[in-house]
């Protein structure tokens, strides 16, 4: 279960580094999914939100279980355009992508995929905001 020691900001306060991440990551749309990859030209998931936040002005850890471990863990009801969405192989973390709003995340997908705005198409996720 997420580690929360303090109550998240509402969602109208998202990270700062948030607003760039998201235009960032929309900025890389259809570059190839490489395994380990971490831009500018190729991605992996973590590697797209590793640059994202990086340009932005925030540094995150290289995989997805380190950016969740090192980030404040939000509420679905609490995230906002900017937060981390993690997507959970059990109870491991597996994917990682940038929420765009309306339910949707800039992520890099799987080998033989592009960056891409997508459709969150489950509920078995964990969200953060890196502040």
């Amino acid at each position: 279960m997420a580690n929360v020691s303090a109550p998240a900001p509402p969602a109208e306060a998202a990270s700062v580094y948030g607003a760039k991440a998201v235009a960032i990551a929309a900025s890389k749309k259809g570059a190839p999914y490489a395994y380990g990859a971490t831009g500018p030209k190729k991605f992996d998931c973590s590697g797209l939100t590793l640059y994202a936040f990086r340009k932005a002005g925030r540094r995150l850890p290289r995989t997805a279980e380190q950016q969740y471990r090192s980030t404040h863990h939000i509420s679905r009801q609490q995230r906002a355009p900017g937060d981390l969405v993690f997507f959970l192989t059990g109870t491991a973390i597996a994917h990682v992508g940038i929420y765009a709003g309306q339910d949707k995340i800039w992520h890099a997908p799987r080998p033989g995929t592009r960056v891409r705005l997508e459709q969150i198409w489950t509920v078995n996720t964990r969200y953060s905001r890196a502040d």
